[in-house]
């Protein structure tokens, strides 16, 4: 059975980088009818928060995506070092003492002499009587997982054929000197205990998926089948790192992006596929193939969120809007005209406060100097309260016979004065909303 994952750290609020690979494992899972597995990353007990924890959650309810097991790698501590353990029976895993700036001077060393800079491996060479002195002087060493100094090589699911050489790669930490377990570790132990057989991860993994690769082995597994999407960008090719704060999951949430907006574009972007709004999971689900994404940096404007969000939002049935347009206090027996009127002319569903002040409290007049007379008159030609669906027509036509007005010249400046906006709905719906025309009595 086709198993995925999405392993994030609660040390913060999941963006649209995170999103990117939750999805995709995701749509992997549920086109093969398999399983979704959302694992915890959280043993780092410092800088983990439950708070993060509920609120990813949220963030991924909020989207529709649904998890088939929920795991906590805090709770799985003893799993690793049981393969921990393992590896040092096999002289796989070997503790070093090192301080960083000692490891700092042996890098500056190796890239003077032209070299990469790799750990040397010197602790390999300590005796148990070294060791222990090193242990009494500066505490518990940090351990490294033993590379075998050789290519390694996998068919990635984005990039082809890839190969690293071993021996251009230090020894990996997989235990810090305090005890904590690191990612590389829990991460391979976990998908070779959950049967994870595909993992889609960001191309900065690459390196990494190598030497996990060697982990898998070394303890007696297969590798799941690895694919790495290119990382965003900004809309000119900007490094994305110090900006994905603002494009949190719940900051596009709060301004008003609608779920399947942010998916169907999350789920094309950087694909030879282009972005279609899709009306459901499904279809999202149905749609979706790997196998078109490419390598190159890809670019994301969280701009182009907001014209998806404005089709998804004109096309909501009444029903579904109802308790929005109620909380704004349009009247029950005008809320579904409202809406109507409305719907083609809002992005975010926030934006129907604006409308709704308007039509209650009336627009400021907005008058060019050449329109000043036209209006004035115009305004006396306009009817008593309350206004119907025939009020503009009859309007413009007898402000048009008594000034000679017509077209463009007409319409426009009639528009401006009573919404003091260039464009929006038809005004012959507009009028029966309208419960103020603050215009009126206007003089030149």
């Amino acid at each position: 059975m086709t198993t995925t994952r999405f392993a994030p750290s609660p040390t913060g609020y999941i963006h649209v980088g995170n999103l990117r690979t939750a999805l995709m494992n995701y749509l992997i899972a549920r086109k093969e009818g398999g399983k979704f597995i959302l694992r915890i990353d959280d043993t780092d007990p410092d800088r983990s928060k439950e708070e993060y924890v509920d609120a990813l959650k949220q963030d991924l309810e909020w989207l529709g995506i649904e998890w088939d097991q929920i795991e906590r790698q805090s709770l799985r501590l003893d799993r690793y070092e049981e393969a921990a353990q393992k590896l040092r029976d096999m002289g796989r895993f070997y503790e070093c003492f090192e301080t960083p700036t000692e490891l700092d001077l042996k890098r500056k060393k190796q890239l003077n002499m032209g070299k990469p800079p790799v750990y040397d491996r010197a602790a390999l060479a300590l005796s148990d009587e070294d060791k222990a002195k090193l242990r009494a002087e500066r505490g518990d060493g940090v351990w490294r997982f033993k590379l075998d100094q050789e290519r390694i090589e996998w068919t990635d699911g984005i990039l082809g054929d890839l190969s690293i050489d071993a021996a251009s790669v230090s020894d990996p930490v997989l235990i810090r000197a305090d005890g904590q377990m690191l990612y590389t570790l829990a991460s391979v132990v976990d998908d070779t205990d959950m049967g994870v057989t595909h993992v889609v991860r960001g191309s900065d993994h690459v390196t990494n998926t190598a030497t996990q690769i060697q982990i898998i082995r070394a303890l007696g597994f297969e590798p799941p089948a690895f694919a790495h999407h290119s990382l965003l960008t900004g809309p000119q090719g900007e490094a994305l790192s110090k900006r994905l704060g603002t494009l949190s999951l719940r900051d596009l949430r709060a301004a008003g992006v609608q779920p399947m907006a942010l998916l169907s574009l999350m789920a094309r972007l950087g694909s030879s596929q282009p972005v279609e709004l899709r009306s459901s999971m499904e279809e999202l689900i149905e749609g979706f193939d790997i196998a078109h994404f490419g390598s190159a940096p890809t670019k994301f404007d969280s701009n182009d969120l907001f014209p998806l969000t404005a089709r998804i939002n004109a096309a909501k049935p009444f029903e579904e809007v109802a308790p929005v347009i109620a909380e704004l206090g349009v009247p029950a027996e005008l809320a579904e005209q409202f809406w109507t009127v409305s719907r083609e002319n809002i992005t975010v569903l926030s934006d129907l406060k604006g409308w709704w002040e308007l039509f209650r409290d009336g627009a400021e007049p907005k008058v060019a100097d050449e329109d000043r007379e036209m209006i004035a008159q115009a305004m006396t030609l306009l009817p008593e309260g309350p206004f119907d669906g025939s009020t503009w027509g009859n309007w413009t036509n007898a402000v048009k016979e008594a000034t000679g007005r017509k077209g463009k010249g007409l319409f426009m400046p009639l528009r401006r004065a009573v919404t003091g906006q260039d464009s929006g709905p038809d005004m012959s719906a507009v009028m029966p909303l309208l419960q103020v025309v603050k215009a009126r009595g206007f003089t030149a």
